[in-house]
Order: C-alpha cells, then sequence, then structure tokens
C-alpha cells in the first residue's frame, strides 16, 4: 500500500500529520504565536472525540481505558506542552493503523481461504461447454473443471483418476490422488490434466463454501477481548492518576501530572490484546480449526473440562458392516437400508454402503420419522420397517433377543412388519490418534468424559481403549445437553460432529464441531470448527489458545512494566513531556510486535492425525453413569 493510499485509510493520521507540518511552518514565521492555537488547538478537539467514544465504551459496559490519553492531552495543552499533546493524538489516531496492519497480518491465514473461494463452474450441457456462476450449479450437473483450477462444488470424480491439491482444506502439502467414484471437495485444486466431475451438493452447501461462511463469521466478530484489557484498566488507569497527582502535589508543579500521564497513555491495553487474539486465530486456521471470535480462545486456554461424542469424533465416523443377523439376510439389509435413507445417524450411512455393495435393489420409502438417536421407521414395500436401538425397536415388535457382540461392534435392531426382522452388526474403528488427544489434554490437567447415545459395553469398551474419565452411555440430545450443563469443572469444552450434536455444542462453553465432512447444524452451533479429520486439532487448538492469552498477557503486562519505570522517571521531574510522548510510542510499537508472537512459527502446519505415543496407557479404568 502506498503512502497515499494510507493515509487515505486513516484520514485522522494525515490530518494530524498535517497540523504537524503547519504548526512546524508557522513557527518559521512571524506568525508562530499561532502555533499553540493550531497545534493544541486540535489536539483538544481530538480529546473531545476520544471522550465521547470513552463515554460510549463506559454505556457498553467497558472500562473507559482512553481516560489516561484523554487527560494526558488535555493537561499537557494546559500546561503549554502542545506539541507533546499532538505526539500523544498522533499516537491514539496512528495506534487505530497499527492495529489495523498487525490484525491484517494476523488475520493473512483466515484472508487466504476468503480469497480463494470458487465463483465460476463450468457445466457440459448437450455438448457444450457453459461457464456460470458457482451459485447456479444444481446437484447432477456435469462439471469439467480445467487443470490448476479449483473444484467449486463438492462432486464426485467420473471417468479417470484425479490428483488434487487438498492443501487449503486439510494443510496436507503433497497432492492426493483421488480414483474414480471418490468424492472430491469443493476448494480442491486441480492438477495438470482436465476432469470430470457430478455435482454432489449445491454451492451454499459445499464444504469449501461452510469454511468461508465460518471465516467469514471468525472475521466480522470482533474479538471480546477486551474484557482481558478491562481487567487491567482500571487499576492501571488509578495508579496512573495517583502517581501524575503525587508528583504534581509534591512538587508543586502542574506540568509534572502532565509529564506523568503522557507515558501512561494506555496503547498496549488496546492494542496488545485484540492483535494477540487475531494472531492466535490465524494460528488455528493453519493448523485446520476456524475459531469464530477471539473469546473463545479465551475460554479455551482455561478449559478444566473436555466431553466428546463417540461416533465421528473418537471414532472414524464411518463404520462398516460387518454382519446380517437374520433369516433372509439380503431381505432385511434391502427393507433397512431404504428406512435409513431418511436418517441422519452416522451409521445410516454405513447400511446403505453396504446395501450398495452387495448390489441389492434398495426399494423406495415412505412416512418416513426418525426419533433422535434412536432409529427411524417408514413404510417399504407395503410393510412397516423400523431400524434402530433394541429398546427402539422393541416398542413395534415386541421382545427382541439382545446380540452378542465383541469389544467395539454395535448392533442395529430391524422390526418389519411388527416382528423381529434381525440385525446388523457393524464396527466403527477408533481414530489412531484419539488416545494420544486425550492423553496431552488431561496432561493439562483437565477432566476427559464421553457422552454416547450407544450402548453401555460399546461406550465403556471406547472409554477404555481412549482412557476417557467418565463415560455416560445411551444419552438422548437432551441428556448431553443436560450432562454438560451439570459439569462442575468449568470452563466445559464440547467435542461433537453430528446434527444431533448442536444443542450440546451450542449450550457448552466452547463448542468444537468435527465438520471436516459437512453437519452444517454442528457447525453453525459450534465455537470452533475442525476443517480436518483428525481430533487431535482439538488439542493443538487448545495449546494454540493457552500460547495466544500467555502472549496477550505478557505483551500487557510488558506494556504497563515499561509505562510505570517511565511514570517514576517523569514523576522526579527527568523526562520532559515531548520527549516521553516519542517514548511512549516506542513502547506501543514493542507491545504489538510481543502480541504477534502468537503467530507462531510461519512454517507450521498442523502434522496430519497423530499417533498413540510408544508407551503411552491406552486402556485405564473407566466409570460409567447412568
Amino acid at each position: 500500500m502506498s503512502l497515499v493510499a494510507l493515509l487515505r485509510s486513516y484520514p485522522l493520521v494525515a490530518a494530524t500529520l498535517l497540523v504537524a507540518a503547519a504548526g512546524g511552518l508557522l513557527a518559521l514565521t512571524p506568525a508562530a504565536w499561532l502555533v499553540p492555537w493550531v497545534v493544541g488547538g486540535w489536539a483538544a478537539a481530538m480529546a473531545a472525540r476520544s471522550a465521547v467514544g470513552m463515554v460510549r465504551d463506559l454505556l457498553a459496559g467497558h472500562a473507559g481505558i482512553d481516560l489516561l490519553a484523554i487527560v494526558a492531552v488535555t493537561a499537557t495543552v494546559l500546561v503549554g506542552e502542545h506539541w507533546a499533546a499532538l505526539i500523544v493524538v498522533l499516537m491514539l489516531t496512528g495506534g487505530e493503523a497499527l492495529e489495523d496492519y498487525a490484525a491484517h497480518r494476523a488475520r493473512a491465514d483466515l484472508s487466504r481461504l476468503l480469497e480463494r473461494a470458487p465463483s465460476r463452474a463450468h457445466i457440459e450441457r448437450e455438448g457444450r461447454l457453459d461457464t456460470v456462476d458457482v451459485g447456479e450449479v444444481a446437484i447432477g450437473d456435469v462439471l469439467v473443471v480445467k487443470p490448476n483450477e479449483i473444484v467449486p462444488v463438492d462432486a464426485v470424480l467420473l471417468d479417470v483418476p484425479a490428483e488434487l491439491d487438498l492443501s487449503s482444506l486439510t494443510g496436507e502439502s503433497l497432492p492426493v490422488e483421488v480414483a474414480v467414484g471418490g468424492a472430491v471437495p469443493s476448494g480442491a485444486v486441480n492438477g495438470a490434466a482436465a476432469v470430470r466431475m457430478r455435482a454432489e451438493r449445491a454451492a451454499v452447501d459445499s464444504q469449501y463454501q461452510a469454511i468461508v461462511r465460518l471465516v467469514e463469521q471468525a472475521s466480522e466478530q470482533k474479538a471480546r477481548t477486551v474484557r482481558l484489557a478491562d481487567r487491567y484498566a482500571v487499576p492501571f488507569t488509578v495508579g496512573a492518576l495517583a502517581i501524575a497527582g503525587a508528583a504534581w502535589w509534591l512538587s508543586g508543579d502542574a506540568t509534572r501530572f502532565a509529564e506523568v500521564l503522557v507515558v501512561a497513555t494506555p496503547c498496549p491495553l488496546l492494542i496488545a490484546a485484540p492483535v494477540a487474539f487475531m494472531a492466535g486465530m490465524s494460528r488455528a486456521a493453519r493448523a485446520g480449526v476456524v475459531v469464530k471470535g477471539g473469546d473463545v480462545l479465551e475460554r479455551l486456554a482455561r478449559a478444566q473440562t473436555f466431553v466428546f461424542d463417540k461416533t465421528g469424533t473418537l471414532t472414524g465416523g464411518e463404520p462398516q458392516l460387518e454382519e446380517v443377523r437374520a433369516a433372509d439376510p439380503s431381505r432385511t439389509l434391502s427393507l433397512a437400508a431404504a428406512a435409513e435413507r431418511y436418517s441422519t445417524h452416522a451409521l445410516s450411512g454405513a447400511v446403505l454402503r453396504a446395501a450398495e455393495a452387495r448390489a441389492l435393489a434398495v426399494p423406495d420409502a415412505s412416512d418416513a420419522r426418525e426419533t433422535a438417536t434412536n432409529g427411524v421407521e417408514a413404510t417399504v414395500a407395503g410393510q412397516h420397517v423400523v431400524v434402530g436401538k433394541r429398546a427402539y425397536v422393541e416398542r413395534f415388535a415386541g421382545a427382541v433377543p439382545e446380540q452378542r457382540l465383541e469389544p467395539g461392534q454395535v448392533a442395529v435392531y430391524v422390526a418389519i412388519g411388527g416382528e423381529d426382522g434381525g440385525a446388523l452388526v457393524l464396527r466403527d474403528r477408533l481414530r489412531p490418534e484419539a488416545a494420544a488427544t486425550v492423553a496431552a489434554l488431561r496432561a493439562g490437567g483437565a477432566e476427559m468424559l464421553m457422552l454416547t447415545g450407544d450402548a453401555r459395553a460399546t461406550a465403556e469398551h471406547v472409554g477404555r481403549e481412549v482412557g476417557i474419565d467418565r463415560v455416560q452411555a445411551d444419552c438422548l440430545p437432551a441428556d448431553k445437553v443436560e450432562a454438560v450443563r451439570g459439569a462442575t469443572r468449568r470452563p466445559v469444552v464440547m467435542v461433537g460432529d453430528g446434527i444431533n450434536d448442536a444443542p450440546v455444542l451450542a449450550v457448552a462453553d466452547v463448542g468444537i464441531a468435527m465438520g471436516a465432512r459437512g453437519a452444517t447444524a454442528a457447525s453453525d452451533s459450534a465455537d470452533a470448527v475442525v476443517l480436518v479429520e483428525d481430533v487431535g486439532a482439538v488439542e493443538r487448538v487448545a495449546r494454540i489458545a493457552r500460547d495466544t492469552v500467555r502472549i496477550a498477557l505478557q505483551s500487557i503486562w510488558l506494556g504497563i512494566a515499561i509505562s510505570v519505570g517511565l511514570m517514576a522517571v517523569a514523576a522526579l521531574g527527568h523526562l520532559p513531556a515531548i520527549a516521553g510522548a516519542w517514548l511512549q510510542e516506542l513502547v506501543d510499537l514493542i507491545a504489538i510486535l510481543g502480541a504477534l508472537r502468537a503467530l507462531g512459527p510461519r512454517r507450521e502446519r498442523h502434522p496430519g492425525p497423530a499417533v498413540e505415543r510408544p508407551g503411552a496407557p491406552a486402556a485405564r479404568s473407566v466409570r460409567m453413569e447412568p
């Protein structure tokens, strides 16, 4: 950005510099007597403007930390130190420009996602290729993605394999080869050859657009980290006024009062925390997590309890059908798949995939109705079909024998025409990084809980394997909400992925959604969204949050410590007001540079799915709760 453009963007900075230039020129002319009026008048006007803003902050419930700067400007004007007053004004107006620059650098990784959002798509229509706005793409359209173009919507690859760059979505730096029929997320960058795809989602529902919406929310949500500064603003203001007042009273010189307040202006409090938290949000984005506000990082840094959903969070979320236990396995699976088509539960996809893999005909269903976390019922081929938990199915089919399961297996029961139709036995494997993630979070002193709608035996097995402290099984969405509300060690972080997790994510102190596969309702309810297939990102963003808060506090305290030292020197009469004003500018710069450390190493990227550390205990006693 050129100097002219910069000054246009910040007119108050430009006006202050213009007043300084005019005052300097006037000082060289016979009209030098006008300098105090021009320079001091502008400083007084800007102090009045800041006073209005301070009153608005007070009415909004925030400490008026501009008070010291306003009093400093007013005092320096009254004692004839008009140039010092102008430097303080330049610091206040220039502080806005410095904060914007620092915040722009801090949110660079978030902005990069927005800039890469696909806007156009090529659709095959009757032998021709039409280029349309991405919003016009409909499900089922055949798309052509040219070399190095961004995939506009979630799609399925046709004809030939493709090599794709998924780095903006997953952080994986190496190209990924996708086979014919494989899913391709929007936002992926095509390789060297043009490929054909079939649109599976409209643009508004596609993964990259969901990411863009999350990033926009994160960028628009002004980090409410002012609360962090508010904790120190009042005592700092009172202390500075006390030192300035004592210096005036002991010396009998009002100039001492102004000199002390010039070096007490609170820019480290105003700037350091917002810049640090924006930098932390950018670092989290590089680690594969979009955080929707700086206040989320502040709460996450203090988290005392982590609560995990099981399916899709601690497990891979893609269970596989292992066995159909029924008199007619093909018929049971076919009818169950027809009903499961209308379910949002993670197991429904596994049932449908199994039916397709066996080339079974899946008939149409009608009158479908799902009961969250229990099951689904529908009319299929003239039969009333119920699929779900044993207790749910027994409402329609009477007593159903309980299936004997191996550790890690789960049974989905089926009723057909009011009679027992058998059971589908599935297994959802643990994420390889789950145990290491839980161990790392516990090492920080937090308690680990798991809430799941699964049966007690399955939940207990997963809890032991991962290392969870307490497990609550057979949970309905309302049970999860009640468990999180009743947690005693707060703040509470809830990690989930499904649509049925949306309510509990909303009531947790920090809700984290595993959003790599969509789950829009969960992502919308959450405070942070993991964009990679790696629950280890939860531990990484918790670590980033702690680092960010630590750096923000260090920057604030460093600025305060330097200011207090300068106040002591000024109180003794050894620091003229104009010199103090320039030194305070240096303090502001130090505070900003310190806050930018929250960006972390520029080459830092998320390391991909973690593996359990050798020697780490994988199994431990688990306390089950009803």
